[in-house]
């Protein structure tokens, strides 16, 4: 059986932005010359876990975050943040799944990698999606309501001004000072995109014990098999074993997020349904490529590309009926992302995880 799980996801996001600081990110499409809007590998996986805890009602791992004081000029008190510690705790599922890493000076260096492994979100085909055209200015505005929205205004040496200061200042200037901040030349995403995802079945529910490249501390070695851990092996080598009723609470939960996650509230400036149009599962990734692709059209002179969904290029489909309104001849069901989520659930427990090496 092949260790592998692909998955390919086909969305529609419709005047958003993925991230919040500095705006939309993108990267220039080589070929094409065209800006392309993405959301990063990271952030989709940050997504998925997010939707993986909340769908099994579990809060994510506690992650330390450390400050150091030091002393500035004239004795002055500052803060200098240090790297965070993750507890590399396999018992937290979003640690188990998502993967973690510790190094701190004088302690083990322990890392493990995820068995995810998640592309960013990006279109389908440079010309089906990416940064809008026009570009926009935003405001954060609170002019609604002037008296409950302080204004503050500082000198040059930083002492505050009272409010008679003010009012003389501005009479002076002949201006005013709203409660408005302007943000000038902010762009949105608009198209199809797609997100890729690989599930390494050999590692999902398999924590190595090696001790050369530790993934876990010595200590939690012997609390796991205390917490029914089982001891076995798989082509990396030795490892523990997660308990099968935990596998089979964290499997339909895992498929669940894989396919129904969303940039949350706290990554994105804008909701968009980000409604999912199509989806592909094989154990091929080159199966995905040709199940869910763009494709350049040659009945026009200018470059344009039109989305395609192959039944034929060897992976199962599922489309869902908003696909007919993006897509040409696509004729979705109610029921898809449901018979999605059940194949997926049906490749991840006919897995063997406790007899993996054949003989």
């Amino acid at each position: 059986m092949n260790p592998y799980i692909y998955l390919r996801g086909l969305r529609h996001a419709e005047h958003t932005v993925f991230a919040v600081q500095d705006g939309q990110k993108y990267y220039t499409d080589a070929q094409f010359g065209v800006r392309q809007a993405y959301s990063s590998g990271q952030q989709v996986k940050r997504s998925i876990m997010d939707a993986l805890t909340t769908g099994l009602n579990v809060p994510p791992a506690p992650i330390t975050f450390n400050w150091q004081i030091k002393k500035g000029k004239n004795a002055e008190v500052q803060f200098e943040q240090k790297e965070p510690w993750s507890p590399c705790d396999p018992t937290h599922v979003d640690q188990l799944l998502g993967g973690y890493m510790r190094a701190e000076t004088g302690e083990f260096t322990i890392k493990r990698r995820s068995p995810l492994s998640i592309s960013a979100m990006r279109p389908l085909h440079p010309l089906l999606g990416g940064l809008e055209r026009e570009r926009e200015n935003l405001t954060f505005d609170r002019t609604s309501h002037p008296t409950h929205h302080p204004v503050r205004v500082r000198d040059e040496k930083g002492n505050e001004l009272t409010q008679e200061d003010v009012d003389t200042l501005l009479l002076n200037t002949k201006r005013n000072l709203p409660n408005r901040i302007w943000i000038p030349d902010h762009s949105r995403a608009s198209g199809l995109f797609v997100y890729d995802v690989c599930v390494d079945l050999r590692t999902l529910f398999c924590v190595s014990t090696n001790t050369l490249e530790p993934e876990l501390h010595p200590s939690k070695v012997q609390e796991l098999k205390d917490k029914g851990w089982t001891e076995t092996r798989n082509v990396f080598g030795p490892c523990l074993l997660a308990p099968k009723e935990h596998r089979d609470k964290y499997i339909p939960a895992l498929a669940h997020a894989l396919i129904n996650w969303r940039i949350t509230s706290n990554q994105a400036r804008t909701f968009s349904l980000m409604e999912t149009l199509a989806l592909a599962i094989s154990d091929n990734a080159n199966h995905l490529a040709g199940a869910i692709r763009g494709q350049l059209r040659e009945d026009t002179e200018k470059p344009t590309a039109k989305p395609l969904l192959d039944e034929t290029a060897g992976a199962s489909i599922y489309v869902a009926l908003p696909a007919g309104g993006y897509i040409a001849g696509a004729y979705g069901a109610a029921d898809a992302l449901d018979r999605a989520e059940q194949q997926l659930i049906a490749r991840l427990q006919a897995f063997d995880y406790e007899n993996q090496l054949a003989g």
